[in-house]
């Protein structure tokens, strides 16, 4: 080896280590008690974001109607959902990995991140968690639950459904690109001189989609998040858009799965290379 080829190699060591692929199927992580133990941090995750954000949403809407200038507003709604998400993920990650959202384990799942048996149960458990925070929210607010709107999401007047699918996938993209990115192992190492915890990228990208998606859709960006409070508020037109609201974060968390890992960490042109080389040994 020449010490051109020396100073290549030695160029393109990798100075960090992703952790292998998960695999698909992995039926022995249902005999394992930590599966079961993040799949309940998950469902009390999500609980609790539902909660506190949905009872900040129908307060906003209950001072506004007498207090125009007492309530705490779009900005205060958008750091309610943000600071949540930075809260607990910060508590939860070291647990299941602090997904609360199941477009984001939907995500993870396609870049292998995370096995099919344990996607599945964690999107089930936030989604039950969900139902349970919404609920807690109707409970706590009674009539006035009903009569602003039970934070569910719906299109707001004047926007399309297509409208509405956009900004879902741009505003999932966000968030999912925001967990990648801050997560990536091989930002820790070469970013190791900037001491920035994970969550709060991650809760920033929420705070952030929120200020610009509000006004149309209410902002989902989280399929369990929308479907809780569309099943306990239960009125037709938050079922007829509810579609958008699990279509649009999919598409998004699957766009920013193929443009961090295929792009921004040359997944493709890493494959590529490899098909150039077996091909003209």
């Amino acid at each position: 080896m020449n010490s051109s080829q020396s100073m290549e190699t030695a160029g393109t060591k990798k100075d960090y280590k992703d952790p292998p692929p998960a695999p698909l199927v992995n039926a022995g992580e249902l005999g394992k008690w930590s599966l079961y133990r993040a799949v309940i941090v998950e469902f009390v995750a999500t609980l609790l974001f539902v909660y506190v954000t949905l009872a900040t949403v129908i307060g906003h809407k209950r001072q506004a109607e007498s207090q125009p200038c007492g309530s705490v507003g779009v900005l205060g709604i958008a750091w309610s959902f943000g600071g949540m998400i930075f809260v607990l993920v910060y508590c939860t990650a070291g647990v299941s990995g602090g997904h609360v959202n199941p477009a984001v384990t939907f995500g993870l799942l396609l870049a292998r991140k995370v096995s099919l048996v344990r996607a599945v149960l964690y999107v089930v458990a936030q989604c039950l968690g969900a139902i349970c925070g919404a609920g807690l929210v109707r409970a706590f607010h009674g009539a006035n639950y009903l009569r602003y709107g039970g934070g569910a999401n719906e299109l707001s007047a004047g926007y399309s459904k297509g409208a509405g699918l956009a900004a879902e996938i741009v505003g999932t993209f966000v968030l999912v690109y925001t967990v990648f990115s801050a997560t990536d192992p091989k930002r820790k190492v070469r970013d190791s001189h900037v001491p920035v915890l994970a969550p709060l990228p991650i809760g920033f990208a929420v705070f952030m989609v929120h200020l610009a998606t509000i006004p149309v859709t209410g902002t989902g960006i989280n399929p369990a998040r929308s479907l809780g409070p569309a099943v306990v508020y239960n009125q037709q037109k938050a079922w007829e858009d509810h579609w958008v609201f699990w279509v649009g974060p999919l598409i998004g968390a699957a766009a920013a799965m193929v443009y961090h890992q295929l792009v921004l960490r040359a997944g493709a042109a890493k494959a590529f290379a490899s098909w150039r080389n077996n091909h003209h040994t």
